[in-house]
């Protein structure tokens, strides 16, 4: 396995540091990183369940990043790894590169990021959404889901006052965010969350797909995959 990858040049350094930015005020905790033929895969969770009791369903974020064979070694940027890895030690390793071009705006082209050391004990990151099989479904617009987002977000603030318990903020987020979107039953308000909260919404439709119990919502800015529950399967 690979002790680092390398992204193309600048704005690929910049896209990354954004999407881990923006998972990391979501959800504090880790990444996995999957890179394989070029490409790496940076999957986030955004919601899962926690206990065999919770009904929560399975939110991830992805975004993908080309990765270039320009870095020090022959094999550097096309490495094939799968590690899950602390979100804010990656970011800490990202902004220090792009300080770095800062500070001497001659350094151009690839730039080579180092990985943390992984963590081995995350429960996600077992959970494998499918690489092939997908089907087009009917999609949605970014409105449907931007809109589904900020009235979820309302009702978790309105729901849980100040200084409650752990369990009972949990409690309600899950039944917000597990609440199937309207028109799109089958999609979870927590989906849209995830696309906003990611920003992943702009002025292109949301492509869907479908295969098995997953769902992915597309758009130009990145994925959200969603893994429902079995007893939400049947139509």
């Amino acid at each position: 396995m690979g002790s680092s990858f390398t992204l193309a040049d600048t704005p690929s350094l910049d896209d990354l540091q954004v999407f881990l930015a923006r998972a990391a005020r979501i959800e504090e905790g880790t990444v996995r990183l999957i890179a394989g033929s070029g490409v790496l895969a940076v999957y986030a969770a955004v919601f899962y369940p926690q206990g065999l009791l919770d009904e929560s369903p399975t939110v991830l974020g992805l975004r993908t990043v080309a990765l270039s064979n320009s870095g020090s070694g022959p094999e550097d940027g096309h490495d094939d790894f799968d590690v899950v890895v602390p979100i804010r030690s990656l970011l800490g390793r990202l902004e220090a590169a792009q300080e770095a071009r800062r500070a001497d705006p001659t350094i151009t082209g690839p730039v080579t990021i180092s990985l943390p050391m992984g963590v081995n004990t995350v429960t996600w990151s077992a959970i494998s959404p499918p690489r092939g099989g997908w089907r087009p479904i009917d999609g949605t617009s970014a409105e449907v889901l931007d809109r589904a987002a900020r009235a979820g977000i309302d009702e978790v603030a309105g729901a849980v006052p100040d200084a409650v318990g752990e369990q009972i903020v949990r409690r309600v987020r899950s039944e917000v965010w597990s609440r199937g979107i309207a028109g799109l039953e089958h999609v979870p308000a927590g989906a849209a969350f995830a696309a906003l909260g990611l920003g992943f919404l702009g002025d292109d439709d949301v492509r869907m797909f479908e295969t098995g119990p997953w769902t992915r919502l597309t758009t130009k800015r990145g994925h959200v995959l969603v893994k429902r529950k079995a007893w939400t399967l049947a139509r």
